[in-house]
């Protein structure tokens, strides 16, 4: 039901151009600095899954994409604040992990929405980001731009 680390690494790798080690992680926090939430429905339009890139993954992997400097992450960070570039990015990341999602779900999923660091995230999505079963919780550490986690969950 959950895409496997291949798939994740893969996906990453695909779409930063550049090496990327999958290792076990830790759930990602809600709590400050924000993560980048995404939702995932079905074709009749059921919550099925959520993605919650931590803030420093949605910082790493949006630079990355994009080819920008490791310093744009630093200053992200120190600040506490995901330029809108870095977002855009990073909603492009959770646009594409709907593939492997639904893959491992064996249904079609869309992306519905992707909720940035500085804005509320539903209640209900909040609830199934913090649910213990079915779920990955993965660190990603890419080549260049460090280590940062990602938790995947399905909604049970």
């Amino acid at each position: 039901m959950l895409p496997g680390r291949k798939e994740i690494k893969d996906l990453f790798e695909g779409l930063l151009g550049r090496e990327v080690a999958v290792t076990d992680g830790r759930p990602v926090d809600i709590g400050i600095p924000k993560p980048v939430i995404a939702s995932y429905v079905d074709d009749n339009g059921h919550l099925r899954a959520v993605a919650v890139m931590s803030f420093g993954l949605a910082a790493r992997s949006g630079a990355a994409l994009a080819l920008i400097p490791k310093g744009a992450v630093e200053a992200a960070e120190e600040d506490r604040v995901l330029p809108p570039n870095l977002f855009d990015n990073a909603y492009e990341i959770c646009n594409v992990l709907a593939a492997p999602f639904g893959d491992a779900m064996g249904s079609h999923l869309r992306l519905r929405e992707a909720y940035p660091p500085s804005e509320p995230v539903p209640a209900h999505l909040l609830g199934l980001a913090a649910q213990v079963a079915a779920r990955e919780d993965v660190d990603l550490d890419i080549t260049g731009y460090g280590v940062a986690g990602l938790s995947l969950v399905v909604s049970v």
